[in-house]
């Protein structure tokens, strides 16, 4: 494993970030020390190189809004086309790999506060790269899906089958809300969950654990992958986010 000599997040908003925090978290579990934590906010691509380009050595990176949908062309990163997004990247010796871990991500934060997605219906507003990611892990693991119009309508995709007509959900979540703690409207569902969170967020909320959630997988996926055994768990990480509030 290549230890960076950055880590942090990109895009815009980003001030309310827990991502660097919780890369000093996990890398007490690995033994890692000496990495300088990054706030590169950017709204375009433009941006984004010219921030990058006066960092040497490695870079560990999650990215957000907007950045993580022009990353894969500019970088020329392999991606699902039915996505069409990356959300954590890493420059390794001057060489670019991504991931995106919203989905995975959705899914283990569901399991923790004791929703099991197999057995499950969602509730889904919202047609961007993050709900093309969750339908398509929430349909991947056998779980349903009713649609909600919102401003876009979600594409077709390997979600498809997975999609019924039907008014008992047992979870809703709106991703047409504003990043950075936008309110969501309520939708019809046993329980309803927000994915966007901000400074003054209790740490014990679903947004929260699910941004918790996305960066143990991108660790596993793309930062340490050969090291996942060593990696705190996502009930371990939560704990040690609150205490460090």
């Amino acid at each position: 494993m290549e230890t960076p000599a950055y880590w942090g997040i990109s895009g815009f908003p980003i001030s309310h970030s827990l991502t660097p925090k919780m890369f000093n978290i996990v890398s007490k579990y690995l033994g890692l020390s000496e990495v300088k934590d990054i706030y590169l906010e950017a709204k375009t691509i433009d941006e984004f190189e010219k921030q990058v380009s006066h960092l040497e050595g490695n870079i560990w990176l999650s990215c957000t809004t907007p950045i993580k949908h022009l990353i894969p062309k500019y970088l020329q990163l392999e991606m699902s086309e039915d996505i069409n997004s990356i959300n954590q990247i890493t420059r390794i010796k001057g060489d670019w790999k991504g991931v995106n871990t919203d989905g995975v991500g959705f899914l283990a934060a569901c399991r923790h506060i004791g929703i099991e997605p197999t057995y499950s219906t969602l509730r889904l507003r919202g047609g961007g790269s993050t709900a093309r990611s969750i339908a398509e892990a929430w349909a991947a693991d056998g779980g349903k899906i009713i649609l909600e119009t919102g401003r876009r309508e979600i594409t077709r995709g390997p979600w498809d089958k997975a999609i019924i007509d039907s008014e008992d959900a047992t979870i809703a979540i709106d991703l047409d809300t504003e990043p950075g703690g936008g309110e969501s409207i309520k939708m019809n569902a046993e329980i309803q969950v927000s994915i966007s969170y901000d400074e003054d967020t209790d740490y014990n909320q679903f947004a929260v654990i699910m941004v918790a959630a996305q960066h143990l997988e991108a660790w596993k996926e793309l930062y340490a992958p050969h090291r996942k055994e060593e990696l705190p768990s996502l009930s371990l990480l939560l704990k040690e986010l609150a205490i460090t509030k």
